[in-house]
């Protein structure tokens, strides 16, 4: 096994010189640094991580909390392209993925105690009940946190800007000559209530007022549940111009029903998604929708909490807004005058 001692003899350096050049210390030149680390990589050096964790006093381990009610897990096309970007990030600074669960083994346990368990340096949660009394024991515990999606407990949070992507998606739908418009909404979150703020202020500067009953509950990735939505809007006489839906893989839901009735989209009814799914960029129609960013969301929820877990006393909690932007689609047209 290659030691840092022949890689200090091949570049004519101290063992120590090339612990510092591995480990990112600054009193070397980058020169030197550059050499040392491309040594490494010919030689095939890899470090002991047991060894790394004694000297660090640090596992380079960061834990996962993600569960979301329809129990989809990583084919959750959202939240499964953000994690992919954590477990991207994560590996590009040193470190492991754990995902955290409420056992350990075959025994129950909380949150925390899972991630004590697996003595994880810090913890990314996503998609959670951020009221459950274990997420909040976690939150208040002296493992550094940092939230995709929601802002809570003075945690660092890395949101996606609901209510702007919303504002201009809603701007969309208006500029193209809809005033008739039906919003199928996701669950009561921070998520669902953004969005709702930003449709509303949109609808509200052009003038328009919505109808109650053009709001319509339903949960986030249900085809099924917004299909059934679908089908009793098409049964009103005053029929809408133009659905929105919660999230592209619900739309799928919505334009079977509307083809089952045989109208045409975007001829007979306009319809946008959310979150930019890329199965909906190659169905017919394409659907129009506001694409979020989930691989700038992965990265920085990654930075932020490396920040934390190695600069604790420099780092402080804060809340980044991360931009979408908007995909035009097809499904998307003017309403018959």
């Amino acid at each position: 096994m290659v030691s840092m001692k022949d890689i200090a003899e091949k570049c004519g350096v101290s063992v120590a010189t090339v612990s510092k050049a591995l480990s990112g210390q600054k009193d070397i030149s980058a020169e030197t640094v550059a050499r040392i680390k491309k040594m490494a990589a010919e030689l095939g050096y890899q470090t002991n991580a047991a060894a790394r964790a004694l000297r660090t006093n640090r596992s380079y381990n960061i834990g996962v909390l993600f569960f979301d009610e329809g129990h989809s897990g990583l084919t959750h096309n959202y939240f499964s392209a953000v994690l992919e970007s954590v477990r991207t990030e994560a590996e590009k600074s040193g470190y492991d993925i754990t995902f955290i669960s409420a056992n350990v083994g075959k025994r129950a346990a909380t949150y925390l105690q899972h991630c004590r368990y697996r003595n994880v340096d810090g913890v990314i949660i996503a998609c959670v009940d951020f009221r459950d009394p274990m997420v909040i024991e976690l939150a208040d515990s002296d493992i550094p946190l940092v939230s995709i999606d929601h802002a809570f407990n003075n945690c660092t949070a890395i949101v996606s800007d609901n209510m702007d992507g919303m504002t201009e998606l809603t701007r969309k739908v208006i500029e193209a000559g809809h005033r008739n418009i039906a919003v199928i909404h996701g669950e009561n979150t921070s998520v669902t209530q953004n969005r709702l703020r930003g449709f509303f202020r949109e609808c509200e500067q052009h003038g328009i007022s919505i109808r109650e009953d053009r709001l319509k509950s339903s949960t986030y990735r249900n085809p099924e549940g917004c299909a059934e939505i679908v089908k009793e809007l098409l049964k009103e006489e005053d029929r809408v111009t133009c659905i929105m839906f919660p999230d592209d893989y619900s739309a799928i839901g919505g334009i079977y029903a509307i083809r089952e009735s045989g109208l045409k989209i975007p001829e007979d009814i306009s319809v946008v998604g959310y979150d930019g799914i890329k199965i909906a960029q190659v169905l017919e129609p394409k659907i129009t929708t506001w694409k979020q960013d989930t691989e700038e969301l992965g990265k920085l929820a990654v930075r932020k909490l490396t920040a934390l877990i190695e600069r604790p006393r420099t780092t402080i909690p804060e809340t980044v807004m991360v931009k979408g932007s908007f995909l035009e689609g097809t499904s998307l047209g003017s309403p018959k005058k």
